[in-house]
């Protein structure tokens, strides 16, 4: 079973375990910025941006999972912290009454708004400008080829 394995070559492993060790501690830093900084955790960020981009500020709640590459349970559970916290509101689907849809409240959208700039900050220093022009050319073709096969996966 093992002889048809591909082991990585050094070469491989350099790339692979360099990219997890960064997937790591990048999360993980800018994540602590975004909580410092905010008060918000990444799901909350995530949600809140997703629903700020949204026609209407507004997404039903099966899209909004999918989107978000979540169970719509495990999404359920969070937009109800969320809605305690006046973030979010439920509304029933004015065509479908069995769809939920999630709307951005005002207090959402200022939410969102006094974040975005700590978080796009930390991105920066954490990761952008670390990078050359060339560099981040590179990471986006290859981030984005990784997405697209894995979508279709």
């Amino acid at each position: 079973m093992t002889d048809d394995v591909r082991w990585l070559d050094p070469a491989e492993a350099r790339a692979w375990l360099g990219y997890r060790r960064m997937f790591l501690l990048l999360n993980r830093q800018v994540a602590r910025d975004l909580a410092r900084e905010s008060g918000l955790s990444e799901a909350d960020y995530d949600v809140l941006s997703n629903l700020s981009e949204a026609p209407g500020a507004s997404m039903r709640l099966t899209e909004l999972a999918a989107h978000m590459k979540w169970s719509k349970s495990r999404l359920s559970h969070h937009l109800t912290r969320m809605q305690q916290r006046g973030l979010v509101t439920r509304r029933e689907h004015p065509s479908d009454g069995r769809g939920a849809v999630i709307v951005l409240t005002d207090e959402g959208l200022r939410t969102i708004q006094e974040a975005a700039p700590g978080h796009v900050a930390s991105v920066r220093r954490h990761f952008i400008d670390l990078l050359t022009p060339e560099q981040l050319e590179a990471i986006g073709d290859i981030s984005w080829t990784v997405v697209e096969q894995l979508n279709r996966a």
